[in-house]
């Protein structure tokens, strides 16, 4: 099947507007591109900004625990006279080997100077 010349005539009159239509898809992808680009940077933006949720710490992070008899610090606690006589009572065999513990170390303060 041949192409006849009143066909050329139609399609080289046409033959501007598909420049054109091409272009602007060309232009579109671009466009597109640009605008997801710079929204991922604005996202990125707003999270640096934004405080961050704190991260989940456990079952137990938010509760408050019970004093020892003595109204001391929480059991379990860190520093205070509830770590410092959990550390005490514990079995000399149970750290490194060879290490000694005064039982009366940190206890007495020594004023005379």
């Amino acid at each position: 099947m041949a192409i006849q010349p009143i066909d050329l005539q139609a399609l080289f009159a046409q033959l501007g507007n598909v420049g054109k239509a091409q272009a602007a898809i060309k232009d579109g992808q671009q466009m597109q591109a640009a605008l997801q680009q710079a929204q991922a940077q604005q996202k990125i933006e707003e999270n640096v900004r934004s405080v961050n949720e704190a991260q989940e710490m456990g079952k137990d992070a938010g509760t408050i625990k019970p004093r020892d008899q003595k109204g001391g610090a929480p059991q379990g606690g860190r520093g205070g006279a509830g770590g410092k006589q959990q550390k005490e009572e514990a079995p000399p065999g149970d750290g490194k080997p060879g290490l000694i513990r005064n039982p009366a170390l940190g206890r007495n303060i020594d004023i005379s100077g």
